[in-house]
């Protein structure tokens, strides 16, 4: 993963990629990545979501329940976890506006 110079030189960086890294196969199965841009004052992780991540409309939840968590969990240090890039919910593909739709009834086959 390439870097910022800034964010090379944090303390925190090798363990970030660490936790990161269990959590990539994942992220991959589905055509995506992230890539840790800075690590704020603050705390914050702040990534660049690649490939499918990008416009994905799960990517919010996979961010706060999978990558926030498993970050988290390894590197209590990092309060939480923000996506640079990530779509807003109203910019979602049609279909997808916060809210799933209602699953389509299949006819039962008559015998």
């Amino acid at each position: 993963m390439t870097h910022s110079a800034a964010v090379e030189e944090h303390p925190l960086l090798s363990r970030v990629e660490q936790a990161l890294d269990t959590i990539r196969p994942y992220l991959a199965a589905d055509g995506g990545n992230v890539r840790v841009l800075n690590i704020t004052d603050d705390m914050v992780l702040q990534l660049e979501l690649l490939g499918a991540c990008g416009t994905c409309p799960m990517s919010p939840m996979t961010l706060k329940a999978g990558v926030e968590e498993s970050v988290k969990k390894a590197v209590p240090e990092i309060r939480s976890v923000e996506a640079t890039n990530a779509t807003p919910m109203e910019e979602q593909p049609a279909g997808q506006t916060g809210h799933p739709l209602p699953p389509t009834p299949v006819p039962t086959p008559q015998f």
